[in-house]
Protein backbone atom coordinates (compact mmCIF):
# COMPACT_ATOMS: atom_id res chain seq x y z
CA UNK A 1 0.00 0.00 0.00
CA UNK A 2 3.11 1.97 0.38
CA UNK A 3 3.60 2.85 -3.54
CA UNK A 4 -0.55 4.32 -3.98
CA UNK A 5 -0.07 6.72 -1.22
CA UNK A 6 3.48 8.09 -2.71
CA UNK A 7 2.25 8.55 -5.71
CA UNK A 8 -0.95 10.22 -4.59
CA UNK A 9 1.43 12.63 -1.93
CA UNK A 10 3.45 13.31 -5.13
CA UNK A 11 0.36 14.03 -7.50
CA UNK A 12 -1.15 16.48 -4.61
CA UNK A 13 2.12 18.15 -3.93
CA UNK A 14 2.80 19.02 -7.56
CA UNK A 15 -0.89 20.43 -8.05
CA UNK A 16 -0.60 22.44 -5.15
CA UNK A 17 2.20 24.37 -5.88
CA UNK A 18 1.16 24.84 -9.39
CA UNK A 19 4.51 23.73 -10.82
CA UNK A 20 4.96 20.59 -13.47
CA UNK A 21 7.31 18.16 -13.43
CA UNK A 22 8.08 15.28 -15.21
CA UNK A 23 6.12 12.82 -13.15
CA UNK A 24 6.90 9.41 -14.33
CA UNK A 25 10.85 9.86 -13.80
CA UNK A 26 10.22 11.02 -10.58
CA UNK A 27 7.71 8.71 -9.36
CA UNK A 28 10.33 5.95 -10.19
CA UNK A 29 12.61 7.21 -7.82
CA UNK A 30 10.80 5.40 -4.94
CA UNK A 31 12.29 2.14 -5.30
CA UNK A 32 15.37 3.50 -6.14
CA UNK A 33 18.95 4.06 -3.56
CA UNK A 34 18.88 7.48 -2.99
CA UNK A 35 20.21 9.91 -5.50
CA UNK A 36 22.73 11.90 -3.64
CA UNK A 37 22.80 14.46 -1.12
CA UNK A 38 21.94 17.98 -1.51
CA UNK A 39 23.37 20.43 1.21
CA UNK A 40 21.54 23.62 1.57
CA UNK A 41 23.44 27.11 3.32
CA UNK A 42 20.63 29.37 4.48
CA UNK A 43 17.73 28.89 6.03
CA UNK A 44 15.53 31.47 5.05
CA UNK A 45 12.52 31.56 2.37
CA UNK A 46 14.31 30.24 -0.63
CA UNK A 47 16.84 27.62 1.49
CA UNK A 48 13.61 26.40 3.65
CA UNK A 49 11.32 25.91 0.77
CA UNK A 50 14.07 24.11 -1.27
CA UNK A 51 14.63 21.69 1.33
CA UNK A 52 11.06 20.76 1.78
CA UNK A 53 10.47 20.79 -1.87
CA UNK A 54 13.37 18.54 -2.54
CA UNK A 55 12.09 15.78 -0.65
CA UNK A 56 8.74 15.83 -1.34
CA UNK A 57 9.25 15.68 -5.03
CA UNK A 58 12.24 13.08 -5.04
CA UNK A 59 10.03 11.44 -2.86
CA UNK A 60 13.01 10.92 -0.34
CA UNK A 61 15.65 9.56 -2.82
CA UNK A 62 17.58 12.98 -2.37
CA UNK A 63 18.95 13.18 1.47
CA UNK A 64 18.61 17.01 2.28
CA UNK A 65 20.82 18.82 4.91
CA UNK A 66 19.63 22.22 5.91
CA UNK A 67 22.66 24.32 7.86
CA UNK A 68 21.62 27.50 9.19
CA UNK A 69 23.21 30.13 11.95
CA UNK A 70 19.48 30.87 13.20
CA UNK A 71 17.87 28.40 15.56
CA UNK A 72 14.89 30.04 14.48
CA UNK A 73 13.20 31.66 11.71
CA UNK A 74 12.14 34.84 11.88
CA UNK A 75 9.85 36.63 8.97
CA UNK A 76 10.89 39.80 7.03
CA UNK A 77 7.61 40.04 5.65
CA UNK A 78 5.11 41.78 8.03
CA UNK A 79 8.37 42.96 10.28
CA UNK A 80 7.54 45.89 9.77
CA UNK A 81 3.71 45.67 11.87
CA UNK A 82 6.11 45.23 14.75
CA UNK A 83 7.51 48.91 14.34
CA UNK A 84 3.50 49.92 13.72
CA UNK A 85 2.72 48.29 17.29
CA UNK A 86 -0.22 45.54 15.47
CA UNK A 87 2.18 42.62 15.76
CA UNK A 88 5.08 41.36 18.02
CA UNK A 89 8.42 39.66 16.95
CA UNK A 90 6.49 36.66 18.41
CA UNK A 91 4.23 36.24 16.10
CA UNK A 92 6.65 36.01 13.40
CA UNK A 93 9.36 33.03 14.51
CA UNK A 94 8.91 30.00 13.87
CA UNK A 95 10.75 27.00 14.17
CA UNK A 96 12.48 24.07 11.82
CA UNK A 97 10.69 21.03 13.49
CA UNK A 98 8.16 20.20 10.89
CA UNK A 99 10.67 20.51 8.05
CA UNK A 100 12.64 17.86 9.98
CA UNK A 101 9.93 15.87 11.56
CA UNK A 102 7.11 15.88 8.23
CA UNK A 103 9.86 15.56 5.57
CA UNK A 104 13.06 14.17 6.58
CA UNK A 105 15.47 17.50 6.51
CA UNK A 106 18.54 17.50 8.10
CA UNK A 107 18.84 20.46 9.82
CA UNK A 108 22.26 21.50 11.09
CA UNK A 109 22.76 24.35 13.49
CA UNK A 110 26.22 25.98 11.99
CA UNK A 111 27.60 28.42 10.57
CA UNK A 112 29.48 27.96 6.81
CA UNK A 113 33.10 29.43 6.93
CA UNK A 114 34.34 28.42 3.21
CA UNK A 115 33.37 26.25 0.48
CA UNK A 116 35.47 24.29 -1.60
CA UNK A 117 33.16 23.16 -5.15
CA UNK A 118 36.29 21.10 -6.53
CA UNK A 119 36.13 18.80 -3.41
CA UNK A 120 32.27 19.24 -3.17
CA UNK A 121 32.51 19.88 0.52
CA UNK A 122 31.40 22.83 2.81
CA UNK A 123 33.39 23.82 6.21
CA UNK A 124 31.54 25.16 9.25
CA UNK A 125 32.84 25.67 12.66
CA UNK A 126 31.69 22.44 13.73
CA UNK A 127 32.85 20.53 10.92
CA UNK A 128 32.93 19.92 7.01
CA UNK A 129 30.01 17.80 5.36
CA UNK A 130 30.25 17.00 1.63
CA UNK A 131 27.74 17.45 -1.34
CA UNK A 132 26.66 16.25 -4.51
CA UNK A 133 24.90 19.78 -5.02
CA UNK A 134 24.69 22.77 -2.59
CA UNK A 135 22.14 25.77 -2.96
CA UNK A 136 23.59 28.22 -1.93
CA UNK A 137 20.66 30.97 -0.41
CA UNK A 138 22.12 33.51 1.79
CA UNK A 139 20.04 36.16 1.59
CA UNK A 140 21.88 39.87 1.53
CA UNK A 141 24.70 41.33 3.24
CA UNK A 142 25.47 44.59 4.11
CA UNK A 143 27.92 47.24 2.68
CA UNK A 144 29.78 49.26 5.22
CA UNK A 145 32.55 49.74 2.90
CA UNK A 146 31.82 54.12 3.15
CA UNK A 147 30.30 53.69 6.53
CA UNK A 148 32.43 51.76 8.77
CA UNK A 149 30.92 53.53 12.08
CA UNK A 150 28.24 51.87 11.42
CA UNK A 151 29.46 48.36 11.00
CA UNK A 152 29.70 47.68 14.90
CA UNK A 153 27.06 46.02 16.96
CA UNK A 154 26.93 48.89 19.19
CA UNK A 155 27.01 51.17 16.89
CA UNK A 156 23.70 49.25 15.17
CA UNK A 157 21.76 49.35 18.89
CA UNK A 158 22.02 52.83 18.58
CA UNK A 159 21.05 53.25 15.01
CA UNK A 160 19.43 50.03 13.89
CA UNK A 161 18.95 48.79 10.42
CA UNK A 162 16.29 46.68 11.22
CA UNK A 163 16.33 44.64 7.79
CA UNK A 164 16.66 41.75 8.93
CA UNK A 165 13.97 40.92 11.42
CA UNK A 166 14.95 39.92 14.79
CA UNK A 167 16.30 41.81 18.03
CA UNK A 168 17.06 45.20 15.74
CA UNK A 169 13.09 44.76 14.53
CA UNK A 170 12.65 45.24 18.11
CA UNK A 171 15.41 47.80 19.33
CA UNK A 172 13.67 50.32 16.68
CA UNK A 173 10.34 49.52 18.01
CA UNK A 174 11.73 50.20 21.72
CA UNK A 175 13.38 53.65 20.52
CA UNK A 176 10.32 55.06 18.40
CA UNK A 177 8.12 54.01 21.88
CA UNK A 178 11.02 56.19 23.98
CA UNK A 179 10.86 58.84 21.75
CA UNK A 180 8.88 62.22 23.03
CA UNK A 181 5.95 63.70 21.30
CA UNK A 182 7.02 65.59 18.95
CA UNK A 183 10.68 63.88 18.10
CA UNK A 184 12.22 63.26 14.73
CA UNK A 185 12.14 60.06 13.17
CA UNK A 186 14.52 59.78 10.23
CA UNK A 187 15.48 56.68 7.70
CA UNK A 188 16.70 56.83 4.58
CA UNK A 189 15.91 54.29 1.07
CA UNK A 190 19.41 53.05 -0.12
CA UNK A 191 19.90 53.16 -3.83
CA UNK A 192 18.27 50.10 -5.67
CA UNK A 193 18.55 46.98 -6.19
CA UNK A 194 17.87 46.24 -2.31
CA UNK A 195 15.49 43.63 -0.56
CA UNK A 196 11.90 44.11 -0.71
CA UNK A 197 11.73 47.62 -2.84
CA UNK A 198 8.27 48.42 -1.07
CA UNK A 199 9.87 47.61 2.18
CA UNK A 200 10.97 51.47 2.77
CA UNK A 201 7.99 52.90 2.03
CA UNK A 202 5.47 50.91 4.22
CA UNK A 203 7.87 51.23 7.08
CA UNK A 204 7.60 55.06 6.83
CA UNK A 205 4.12 54.54 6.29
CA UNK A 206 3.75 52.34 9.57
CA UNK A 207 5.62 54.53 11.66
CA UNK A 208 3.42 57.46 10.65
CA UNK A 209 0.49 55.54 11.42
CA UNK A 210 2.01 54.58 15.21
CA UNK A 211 3.02 58.77 15.43
CA UNK A 212 -0.66 59.49 14.54
CA UNK A 213 -2.24 57.47 17.12
CA UNK A 214 -0.07 57.63 19.86
CA UNK A 215 2.78 61.09 18.89
CA UNK A 216 0.77 63.32 17.01
CA UNK A 217 3.27 65.96 16.87
CA UNK A 218 5.87 63.94 15.77
CA UNK A 219 7.12 63.50 11.83
CA UNK A 220 9.00 61.43 9.45
CA UNK A 221 11.63 62.20 7.25
CA UNK A 222 12.28 59.84 4.08
CA UNK A 223 15.50 60.06 2.59
CA UNK A 224 15.72 58.37 -0.64
CA UNK A 225 18.70 58.13 -2.60
CA UNK A 226 16.90 57.20 -5.72
CA UNK A 227 14.92 59.71 -8.27
CA UNK A 228 11.50 58.66 -7.32
CA UNK A 229 9.80 55.89 -5.24
CA UNK A 230 10.96 52.80 -7.20
CA UNK A 231 7.23 50.46 -5.96
CA UNK A 232 3.64 51.28 -6.20
CA UNK A 233 4.98 54.62 -6.45
CA UNK A 234 1.20 56.18 -6.85
CA UNK A 235 0.30 54.43 -4.00
CA UNK A 236 2.84 55.68 -1.95
CA UNK A 237 2.78 59.00 -3.00
CA UNK A 238 -0.89 59.54 -2.44
CA UNK A 239 -0.45 58.06 0.92
CA UNK A 240 2.46 60.43 1.97
CA UNK A 241 0.67 63.34 0.82
CA UNK A 242 -2.79 62.61 1.71
CA UNK A 243 -3.37 59.94 5.14
CA UNK A 244 0.18 61.00 6.46
CA UNK A 245 0.26 64.93 5.30
CA UNK A 246 2.28 67.07 7.75
CA UNK A 247 3.96 63.85 9.24
CA UNK A 248 5.61 61.88 6.51
CA UNK A 249 8.16 64.56 4.55
CA UNK A 250 9.62 62.63 1.79
CA UNK A 251 12.79 63.77 -0.52
CA UNK A 252 13.59 61.96 -3.18
CA UNK A 253 17.34 62.45 -4.43
CA UNK A 254 18.39 62.60 -1.03
CA UNK A 255 21.33 60.37 -0.38
CA UNK A 256 22.63 60.67 2.78
CA UNK A 257 26.60 61.30 2.53
CA UNK A 258 27.72 61.68 6.20
CA UNK A 259 26.65 60.53 9.50
CA UNK A 260 27.23 61.89 13.09
CA UNK A 261 26.66 58.59 15.29
CA UNK A 262 27.59 60.79 18.10
CA UNK A 263 24.67 63.43 17.77
CA UNK A 264 22.07 60.77 15.19
CA UNK A 265 22.92 63.79 12.82
CA UNK A 266 22.91 63.03 8.75
CA UNK A 267 23.95 65.35 5.91
CA UNK A 268 23.02 65.19 2.26
CA UNK A 269 23.74 67.42 -0.58
CA UNK A 270 21.14 69.30 0.35
CA UNK A 271 20.63 69.72 4.38
CA UNK A 272 21.81 68.46 7.91
CA UNK A 273 19.27 66.67 9.71
CA UNK A 274 19.10 65.42 13.49
CA UNK A 275 16.79 62.44 14.13
CA UNK A 276 15.75 61.63 17.64
CA UNK A 277 15.68 58.16 16.01
CA UNK A 278 17.57 57.15 12.95
CA UNK A 279 16.84 54.44 10.79
CA UNK A 280 19.98 53.61 8.24
CA UNK A 281 19.43 50.81 5.60
CA UNK A 282 22.84 50.68 4.34
CA UNK A 283 23.58 49.33 0.58
CA UNK A 284 23.01 45.60 -0.07
CA UNK A 285 25.01 42.96 -1.59
CA UNK A 286 24.64 39.08 -2.18
CA UNK A 287 25.34 37.34 1.29
CA UNK A 288 28.86 37.26 2.58
CA UNK A 289 29.67 33.54 1.89
CA UNK A 290 28.39 33.78 -1.59
CA UNK A 291 31.17 36.29 -1.88
CA UNK A 292 33.56 33.89 -0.13
CA UNK A 293 32.37 31.30 -2.61
CA UNK A 294 33.41 32.44 -5.36
CA UNK A 295 29.95 32.94 -6.50
CA UNK A 296 29.82 37.24 -7.21
CA UNK A 297 32.55 38.66 -9.86
CA UNK A 298 34.89 41.09 -8.59
CA UNK A 299 33.37 44.28 -7.86
CA UNK A 300 29.64 42.91 -8.73
CA UNK A 301 27.39 42.42 -5.68
CA UNK A 302 25.04 39.79 -7.14
CA UNK A 303 25.18 36.17 -8.30
CA UNK A 304 24.69 35.24 -11.81
CA UNK A 305 22.68 32.12 -12.68
CA UNK A 306 21.02 29.89 -15.23
CA UNK A 307 17.27 30.86 -14.52
CA UNK A 308 16.25 27.03 -15.58
CA UNK A 309 18.32 25.55 -12.56
CA UNK A 310 19.43 28.58 -10.39
CA UNK A 311 22.75 26.71 -10.98
CA UNK A 312 26.20 29.37 -10.55
CA UNK A 313 27.03 30.68 -14.06
CA UNK A 314 30.61 30.65 -12.23
CA UNK A 315 30.55 27.73 -10.32
CA UNK A 316 29.38 24.45 -11.29
CA UNK A 317 27.24 22.13 -9.01
CA UNK A 318 26.15 24.70 -6.76
CA UNK A 319 22.73 26.74 -7.06
CA UNK A 320 22.07 30.46 -5.70
CA UNK A 321 18.77 31.50 -4.79
CA UNK A 322 16.80 34.18 -3.60
CA UNK A 323 18.25 37.82 -3.23
CA UNK A 324 21.50 37.43 -3.63
CA UNK A 325 20.49 36.39 -7.17
CA UNK A 326 21.26 38.96 -10.03
CA UNK A 327 17.70 38.96 -11.88
CA UNK A 328 16.87 42.69 -11.97
CA UNK A 329 13.75 41.23 -10.24
CA UNK A 330 12.23 42.36 -7.28
CA UNK A 331 13.98 40.94 -4.03
CA UNK A 332 11.18 39.65 -2.34
CA UNK A 333 9.50 36.66 -0.08
CA UNK A 334 7.50 35.59 -2.74
CA UNK A 335 10.07 35.74 -5.57
CA UNK A 336 12.24 33.20 -3.34
CA UNK A 337 9.76 30.87 -2.72
CA UNK A 338 9.26 30.26 -6.43
CA UNK A 339 13.21 30.34 -7.77
CA UNK A 340 13.23 27.43 -4.77
CA UNK A 341 10.47 25.39 -6.51
CA UNK A 342 12.05 25.69 -9.66
CA UNK A 343 15.49 25.26 -8.43
CA UNK A 344 14.35 21.88 -6.54
CA UNK A 345 12.08 20.34 -9.94
CA UNK A 346 15.19 20.82 -11.63
CA UNK A 347 17.69 18.97 -9.23
CA UNK A 348 15.56 16.42 -9.00
CA UNK A 349 15.33 15.74 -12.83
CA UNK A 350 18.66 16.21 -13.29
CA UNK A 351 19.83 13.76 -10.46
CA UNK A 352 17.90 11.54 -12.16
CA UNK A 353 19.07 12.05 -15.41
CA UNK A 354 16.44 14.09 -16.83
CA UNK A 355 16.48 17.86 -18.59
CA UNK A 356 14.83 20.38 -16.09
CA UNK A 357 11.57 22.68 -17.35
CA UNK A 358 12.76 24.36 -20.53
CA UNK A 359 9.89 27.47 -19.61
CA UNK A 360 9.60 27.78 -16.25
CA UNK A 361 6.77 30.25 -15.09
CA UNK A 362 5.78 31.76 -11.73
CA UNK A 363 4.45 35.00 -10.15
CA UNK A 364 5.32 37.06 -7.77
CA UNK A 365 3.13 39.21 -4.77
CA UNK A 366 3.81 41.81 -2.45
CA UNK A 367 1.90 43.89 -0.47
CA UNK A 368 2.55 46.34 1.74
CA UNK A 369 0.12 48.22 5.14
CA UNK A 370 -0.35 51.64 5.56
CA UNK A 371 -1.66 51.44 8.84
CA UNK A 372 -2.69 48.49 11.32
CA UNK A 373 -5.59 47.41 8.49
CA UNK A 374 -5.14 48.41 5.02
CA UNK A 375 -2.77 47.08 2.53
CA UNK A 376 -2.48 47.35 -1.22
CA UNK A 377 -0.35 45.13 -3.58
CA UNK A 378 1.51 44.71 -6.23
CA UNK A 379 1.34 41.68 -8.85
CA UNK A 380 3.29 40.43 -12.16
CA UNK A 381 3.78 37.05 -13.75
CA UNK A 382 7.39 35.88 -15.23
CA UNK A 383 8.47 33.63 -18.08
CA UNK A 384 11.51 32.26 -18.87
CA UNK A 385 12.53 33.78 -22.19
CA UNK A 386 14.84 31.54 -24.29
CA UNK A 387 16.23 33.95 -26.55
CA UNK A 388 17.41 36.29 -23.01
CA UNK A 389 18.03 33.19 -21.26
CA UNK A 390 16.37 34.73 -17.90
CA UNK A 391 12.89 35.49 -16.06
CA UNK A 392 10.81 38.34 -18.11
CA UNK A 393 7.84 40.03 -16.96
CA UNK A 394 4.55 38.73 -18.48
CA UNK A 395 0.74 38.78 -18.93
CA UNK A 396 -1.05 38.56 -15.70
CA UNK A 397 -0.67 40.73 -12.60
CA UNK A 398 -1.57 44.42 -11.62
CA UNK A 399 -1.70 46.75 -8.80
CA UNK A 400 -4.16 47.53 -6.55
CA UNK A 401 -6.42 50.92 -6.80
CA UNK A 402 -6.00 51.98 -3.10
CA UNK A 403 -5.06 50.44 -0.12
CA UNK A 404 -7.95 49.13 2.13
CA UNK A 405 -8.81 46.50 5.05
CA UNK A 406 -9.83 43.26 2.23
CA UNK A 407 -6.43 43.70 1.26
CA UNK A 408 -4.90 43.75 4.72
CA UNK A 409 -6.85 40.53 5.35
CA UNK A 410 -5.46 39.30 1.98
CA UNK A 411 -2.05 40.36 2.75
CA UNK A 412 -2.51 38.41 6.72
CA UNK A 413 -3.98 35.10 4.49
CA UNK A 414 -0.66 35.65 1.92
CA UNK A 415 1.52 35.63 5.28
CA UNK A 416 -0.23 32.58 6.92
CA UNK A 417 0.11 30.85 3.26
CA UNK A 418 3.73 31.50 2.64
CA UNK A 419 5.09 30.48 6.41
CA UNK A 420 2.83 27.49 5.77
CA UNK A 421 4.23 26.40 2.43
CA UNK A 422 7.78 27.25 3.74
CA UNK A 423 8.15 25.62 6.72
CA UNK A 424 5.54 22.76 7.67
Amino acid sequence: MAEPFNRRAFIKAMCATGLVLASRPSLAMASKPPLGRVVIVGGGYAGATAAKYLRLWSLGAIEVVLVEANRQFVSCPMSNLVLGGSKSINELTFGYDALQGNHGVIFRHDTVTAIDASLKKITMLGGTLSYDRLIVAPGVDFNYQEWPMLASLDAQKQVPHAWKAGWQTVNLRQQLEAMADGGVFVMNVPKAPYRCPPGPYERACQVASYFKQHKAKSRVIVLDANAEIISKKGLFAKVFNETYAGIIDYRPDNAISSINLATKTVSTEFDSIKADVLNFIPPQRAGKIAQVAGLTEKDYPWCDVNFLTYESKLVADVHVLGDSVAAGLPKSAHMASNQAKVCASAIVQLMSGNLPDAAPVFANTCYSFINDHAAMHVANVYRYDAGKKMMVSAEGGGVSISPNEKEGAYAHAWANNIWADTLS
